[in-house]
Protein backbone atom coordinates (compact mmCIF):
# COMPACT_ATOMS: atom_id res chain seq x y z
CA UNK A 1 0.00 0.00 0.00
CA UNK A 2 1.24 3.32 -0.61
CA UNK A 3 1.71 6.32 1.50
CA UNK A 4 -1.69 7.75 -0.76
CA UNK A 5 -3.78 5.05 0.34
CA UNK A 6 -2.05 4.58 3.46
CA UNK A 7 -3.32 8.42 4.25
CA UNK A 8 -7.16 7.97 2.71
CA UNK A 9 -7.24 5.34 4.89
CA UNK A 10 -6.13 7.36 7.93
CA UNK A 11 -8.92 10.27 7.29
CA UNK A 12 -11.59 7.73 7.04
CA UNK A 13 -10.66 5.92 10.42
CA UNK A 14 -10.33 8.88 11.87
CA UNK A 15 -13.50 10.05 11.11
CA UNK A 16 -15.06 7.41 12.63
CA UNK A 17 -13.40 7.53 15.88
CA UNK A 18 -12.61 11.10 16.50
CA UNK A 19 -15.25 12.77 17.07
CA UNK A 20 -14.10 16.04 17.22
CA UNK A 21 -12.53 15.94 13.92
CA UNK A 22 -15.68 14.23 12.05
CA UNK A 23 -17.64 17.25 13.72
CA UNK A 24 -15.55 19.78 12.19
CA UNK A 25 -14.94 17.79 8.85
CA UNK A 26 -19.06 17.52 8.48
CA UNK A 27 -18.74 20.94 9.53
CA UNK A 28 -16.86 22.15 6.10
CA UNK A 29 -20.63 21.28 4.08
CA UNK A 30 -21.90 24.45 6.10
CA UNK A 31 -19.06 26.87 5.16
CA UNK A 32 -20.20 30.03 3.42
CA UNK A 33 -17.95 30.72 0.19
CA UNK A 34 -18.06 33.87 -2.29
CA UNK A 35 -15.60 34.91 -4.90
CA UNK A 36 -14.15 37.81 -5.79
CA UNK A 37 -12.55 38.40 -9.80
CA UNK A 38 -9.87 40.06 -11.00
CA UNK A 39 -8.15 39.86 -14.76
CA UNK A 40 -6.89 36.44 -15.25
CA UNK A 41 -7.52 34.72 -11.75
CA UNK A 42 -9.69 35.09 -8.57
CA UNK A 43 -10.08 34.51 -4.94
CA UNK A 44 -12.25 32.57 -3.28
CA UNK A 45 -13.40 33.28 0.69
CA UNK A 46 -14.38 31.32 2.81
CA UNK A 47 -15.96 31.85 6.29
CA UNK A 48 -15.02 28.76 8.53
CA UNK A 49 -15.45 30.02 12.44
CA UNK A 50 -13.25 26.91 13.18
CA UNK A 51 -10.12 28.46 11.85
CA UNK A 52 -10.05 31.37 14.40
CA UNK A 53 -7.32 29.62 16.77
CA UNK A 54 -5.40 29.21 13.57
CA UNK A 55 -6.20 33.14 12.55
CA UNK A 56 -5.46 34.14 15.92
CA UNK A 57 -2.24 32.52 16.91
CA UNK A 58 0.14 34.01 18.93
CA UNK A 59 3.57 33.23 17.57
CA UNK A 60 5.77 35.30 19.20
CA UNK A 61 8.97 33.93 21.04
CA UNK A 62 7.23 34.39 24.79
CA UNK A 63 3.77 32.85 23.47
CA UNK A 64 5.37 29.53 21.90
CA UNK A 65 7.73 29.25 24.97
CA UNK A 66 4.88 28.85 27.18
CA UNK A 67 2.77 26.63 25.50
CA UNK A 68 3.00 22.89 24.79
CA UNK A 69 4.21 21.99 20.92
CA UNK A 70 0.84 20.66 20.18
CA UNK A 71 2.95 18.83 16.96
CA UNK A 72 4.75 16.48 19.59
CA UNK A 73 3.32 13.65 20.21
CA UNK A 74 3.56 13.72 23.90
CA UNK A 75 0.85 16.56 23.51
CA UNK A 76 -1.11 15.30 20.96
CA UNK A 77 -4.65 13.84 21.48
CA UNK A 78 -5.60 10.66 22.59
CA UNK A 79 -7.69 9.88 19.71
CA UNK A 80 -4.99 11.63 16.81
CA UNK A 81 -3.34 8.20 15.19
CA UNK A 82 -0.61 8.95 12.08
CA UNK A 83 1.29 7.62 8.96
CA UNK A 84 5.24 6.87 9.47
CA UNK A 85 6.95 8.77 6.29
CA UNK A 86 10.03 7.37 5.59
CA UNK A 87 10.73 6.70 9.49
CA UNK A 88 10.80 11.15 9.92
CA UNK A 89 7.53 12.55 9.65
CA UNK A 90 3.95 11.54 11.26
CA UNK A 91 1.43 12.18 8.80
CA UNK A 92 -2.16 13.73 10.72
CA UNK A 93 -5.58 14.68 9.99
CA UNK A 94 -5.82 18.13 10.32
CA UNK A 95 -8.72 18.36 13.37
CA UNK A 96 -9.63 22.16 12.24
CA UNK A 97 -9.82 21.83 8.04
CA UNK A 98 -10.07 24.11 5.56
CA UNK A 99 -9.82 21.01 3.29
CA UNK A 100 -11.95 18.29 2.66
CA UNK A 101 -8.91 16.37 3.03
CA UNK A 102 -6.72 18.14 5.20
CA UNK A 103 -3.68 17.06 6.78
CA UNK A 104 -0.38 18.19 8.84
CA UNK A 105 2.74 16.46 8.38
CA UNK A 106 5.12 16.84 11.57
CA UNK A 107 8.34 15.90 12.19
CA UNK A 108 9.05 13.29 14.56
CA UNK A 109 11.97 15.81 16.00
CA UNK A 110 11.03 19.13 17.56
CA UNK A 111 13.07 21.33 15.23
CA UNK A 112 12.47 25.30 14.03
CA UNK A 113 10.36 25.55 10.98
CA UNK A 114 12.80 25.67 8.72
CA UNK A 115 13.04 24.61 5.11
CA UNK A 116 16.37 24.94 3.89
CA UNK A 117 17.31 21.75 5.00
CA UNK A 118 13.98 19.90 4.19
CA UNK A 119 13.52 21.06 0.89
CA UNK A 120 13.89 17.81 -0.61
CA UNK A 121 12.15 16.08 1.81
CA UNK A 122 9.01 18.33 1.02
CA UNK A 123 9.36 17.38 -2.40
CA UNK A 124 9.38 13.40 -1.68
CA UNK A 125 5.88 14.18 0.37
CA UNK A 126 4.39 15.91 -2.57
CA UNK A 127 5.46 13.29 -4.82
CA UNK A 128 4.28 10.83 -3.02
CA UNK A 129 0.96 11.99 -1.87
CA UNK A 130 -0.19 13.11 -5.81
CA UNK A 131 -4.09 13.66 -4.84
CA UNK A 132 -2.63 16.62 -2.27
CA UNK A 133 -1.49 19.78 -2.89
CA UNK A 134 1.40 20.23 -0.04
CA UNK A 135 2.19 23.38 1.41
CA UNK A 136 5.00 25.20 3.47
CA UNK A 137 4.23 28.50 5.68
CA UNK A 138 7.73 30.17 6.92
CA UNK A 139 7.88 31.24 10.79
CA UNK A 140 6.32 34.66 9.93
CA UNK A 141 4.45 33.72 7.00
CA UNK A 142 1.20 31.81 9.01
CA UNK A 143 3.00 29.27 10.55
CA UNK A 144 1.10 28.47 14.33
CA UNK A 145 3.58 26.12 15.22
CA UNK A 146 7.19 28.09 14.32
CA UNK A 147 8.91 26.25 16.76
CA UNK A 148 8.19 22.29 15.39
CA UNK A 149 8.80 21.50 11.78
CA UNK A 150 5.80 21.02 9.77
CA UNK A 151 3.89 20.83 6.19
CA UNK A 152 0.33 20.76 5.50
CA UNK A 153 -1.34 19.21 2.61
CA UNK A 154 -5.10 19.47 1.29
CA UNK A 155 -6.72 17.80 -1.60
CA UNK A 156 -6.19 18.90 -5.24
CA UNK A 157 -8.86 20.64 -7.02
CA UNK A 158 -9.60 23.50 -4.04
CA UNK A 159 -7.48 26.17 -4.74
CA UNK A 160 -8.16 28.37 -7.58
CA UNK A 161 -4.14 29.11 -8.66
CA UNK A 162 -4.53 25.26 -9.74
CA UNK A 163 -7.01 25.77 -12.50
CA UNK A 164 -5.60 29.04 -12.86
CA UNK A 165 -2.04 28.73 -13.53
CA UNK A 166 -1.80 28.89 -16.95
CA UNK A 167 -3.79 31.30 -18.00
CA UNK A 168 -1.64 33.37 -14.99
CA UNK A 169 1.65 31.94 -16.83
CA UNK A 170 0.58 33.12 -20.18
CA UNK A 171 -0.71 36.51 -19.15
CA UNK A 172 1.77 37.47 -16.47
CA UNK A 173 4.90 35.19 -16.79
CA UNK A 174 8.38 35.53 -17.20
CA UNK A 175 9.92 32.42 -18.70
CA UNK A 176 13.55 32.98 -16.66
CA UNK A 177 14.86 29.12 -17.73
CA UNK A 178 12.47 26.91 -20.18
CA UNK A 179 14.13 23.52 -21.24
CA UNK A 180 13.00 19.95 -21.80
CA UNK A 181 13.87 19.15 -18.35
CA UNK A 182 13.30 21.98 -16.40
CA UNK A 183 11.26 25.63 -16.30
CA UNK A 184 11.49 28.60 -14.20
CA UNK A 185 8.97 31.17 -14.37
CA UNK A 186 8.39 34.65 -12.39
CA UNK A 187 5.01 36.24 -12.37
CA UNK A 188 3.65 39.61 -10.97
CA UNK A 189 -0.14 39.34 -11.05
CA UNK A 190 -0.11 42.64 -9.59
CA UNK A 191 -1.33 41.34 -6.25
CA UNK A 192 1.43 38.49 -6.12
CA UNK A 193 4.61 38.01 -7.03
CA UNK A 194 5.57 33.80 -7.46
CA UNK A 195 8.20 31.73 -8.49
CA UNK A 196 7.03 28.62 -10.28
CA UNK A 197 9.40 25.56 -10.65
CA UNK A 198 9.19 22.49 -12.85
CA UNK A 199 10.64 19.31 -13.91
CA UNK A 200 10.35 15.85 -12.86
CA UNK A 201 14.14 15.83 -11.31
CA UNK A 202 14.40 16.06 -7.75
CA UNK A 203 18.42 17.59 -7.88
CA UNK A 204 16.99 20.22 -10.48
CA UNK A 205 14.50 21.52 -8.22
CA UNK A 206 16.94 21.54 -5.11
CA UNK A 207 19.48 23.72 -7.34
CA UNK A 208 17.00 26.13 -8.36
CA UNK A 209 15.77 26.61 -4.97
CA UNK A 210 18.83 27.45 -3.62
CA UNK A 211 19.61 30.90 -4.77
CA UNK A 212 15.92 32.09 -4.37
CA UNK A 213 16.43 30.79 -0.80
CA UNK A 214 19.71 32.55 -0.20
CA UNK A 215 18.84 35.87 -1.33
CA UNK A 216 15.14 35.65 0.88
CA UNK A 217 17.32 34.64 3.95
CA UNK A 218 19.87 37.48 3.49
CA UNK A 219 16.71 40.19 3.73
CA UNK A 220 16.24 39.05 7.09
CA UNK A 221 19.12 39.04 8.13
CA UNK A 222 20.27 35.56 8.32
CA UNK A 223 16.99 34.18 9.72
CA UNK A 224 14.46 31.62 8.20
CA UNK A 225 13.13 33.09 4.68
CA UNK A 226 9.77 34.78 4.69
CA UNK A 227 8.08 32.20 2.27
CA UNK A 228 5.28 30.39 1.36
CA UNK A 229 5.16 27.21 -0.54
CA UNK A 230 3.02 25.04 -2.70
CA UNK A 231 3.75 21.96 -4.65
CA UNK A 232 1.60 18.99 -6.59
CA UNK A 233 2.82 16.16 -8.60
CA UNK A 234 1.34 14.85 -11.68
CA UNK A 235 4.27 13.37 -13.77
CA UNK A 236 5.99 16.14 -12.42
CA UNK A 237 6.13 18.65 -9.66
CA UNK A 238 4.85 22.19 -9.97
CA UNK A 239 6.21 24.49 -7.03
CA UNK A 240 5.09 28.01 -6.41
CA UNK A 241 6.98 30.15 -4.26
CA UNK A 242 5.48 33.17 -2.88
CA UNK A 243 8.60 35.82 -1.82
CA UNK A 244 7.35 37.47 1.69
CA UNK A 245 7.58 40.55 3.13
CA UNK A 246 4.92 41.42 6.28
CA UNK A 247 3.73 38.55 8.36
CA UNK A 248 0.42 40.40 8.59
CA UNK A 249 -1.15 43.22 6.86
CA UNK A 250 -2.26 46.41 8.92
CA UNK A 251 -5.80 45.26 8.89
CA UNK A 252 -5.20 42.27 10.97
CA UNK A 253 -4.22 44.75 13.56
CA UNK A 254 -6.42 47.74 12.77
CA UNK A 255 -10.00 48.62 15.36
CA UNK A 256 -13.54 48.79 14.79
CA UNK A 257 -14.80 49.02 11.17
CA UNK A 258 -11.30 48.47 9.82
CA UNK A 259 -10.36 45.40 11.36
CA UNK A 260 -9.97 42.70 9.22
CA UNK A 261 -9.26 38.69 10.91
CA UNK A 262 -7.00 37.77 7.74
CA UNK A 263 -3.25 36.35 8.34
CA UNK A 264 -2.56 35.12 5.08
CA UNK A 265 -0.30 32.27 4.48
CA UNK A 266 -0.41 29.83 1.62
CA UNK A 267 -3.89 29.09 1.12
CA UNK A 268 -4.70 32.64 1.00
CA UNK A 269 -1.85 32.91 -1.53
CA UNK A 270 -3.04 30.33 -3.79
CA UNK A 271 -6.40 31.92 -4.02
CA UNK A 272 -8.55 30.67 -1.06
CA UNK A 273 -8.94 33.32 1.57
CA UNK A 274 -9.63 32.36 5.01
CA UNK A 275 -11.94 33.73 7.39
CA UNK A 276 -12.56 33.01 10.68
CA UNK A 277 -15.16 35.69 11.54
CA UNK A 278 -18.30 36.13 9.68
CA UNK A 279 -18.15 40.23 9.63
CA UNK A 280 -14.90 39.80 7.47
CA UNK A 281 -16.87 37.42 5.17
CA UNK A 282 -19.41 39.50 4.61
CA UNK A 283 -17.12 43.29 3.60
CA UNK A 284 -14.34 41.99 1.94
CA UNK A 285 -13.59 43.31 -1.54
CA UNK A 286 -11.20 43.26 -4.25
CA UNK A 287 -9.79 46.39 -3.04
CA UNK A 288 -9.28 45.20 0.84
CA UNK A 289 -7.30 41.33 -1.20
CA UNK A 290 -5.64 43.99 -3.62
CA UNK A 291 -4.40 45.89 -0.44
CA UNK A 292 -3.38 43.24 1.46
CA UNK A 293 -1.99 41.35 -1.12
CA UNK A 294 0.63 43.85 -1.86
CA UNK A 295 1.24 44.59 1.56
CA UNK A 296 2.56 40.84 2.55
CA UNK A 297 4.00 39.53 -0.89
CA UNK A 298 7.28 41.03 -1.98
CA UNK A 299 7.63 44.30 -3.38
CA UNK A 300 7.85 44.57 -7.25
CA UNK A 301 11.29 46.28 -6.81
CA UNK A 302 12.76 43.68 -4.23
CA UNK A 303 11.15 41.07 -6.66
CA UNK A 304 12.75 42.14 -9.77
CA UNK A 305 16.32 42.25 -7.61
CA UNK A 306 15.49 38.50 -6.50
CA UNK A 307 14.73 37.45 -10.19
CA UNK A 308 18.00 39.01 -11.53
CA UNK A 309 19.83 37.01 -8.41
CA UNK A 310 18.52 34.14 -9.50
CA UNK A 311 18.99 34.61 -13.15
CA UNK A 312 23.16 35.15 -12.49
CA UNK A 313 23.07 32.42 -9.95
CA UNK A 314 21.89 29.76 -12.36
CA UNK A 315 23.98 30.65 -15.32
Amino acid sequence: MNYQQKTNNLLKEQRNNWPLLAENFEGLKNVKLKTLPFEGFSFKVQYNSKRITSSAAKVDKDSIAARPCFLCANNRPMEQNQVLFEGVFDILCNPFPIFAEHFTIASLKHIPQEIGSSFGQYLDISKALPELVVFYNAPKCGASAPDHLHFQAGNTGFLPIESEYEGIRNKYGNELIVNPAFSLVTIDDGLRRMIVLESNEKEMLEWAFKPIYQFMKKLVGGEEPNLNILSWYSNQWRIIIFPRDKHRPWQYFAEGDKNILLSPASVDLGGSLITPLAKDFEKISNSDVADIMNQVCLPSELFEELCHFIKRSLK
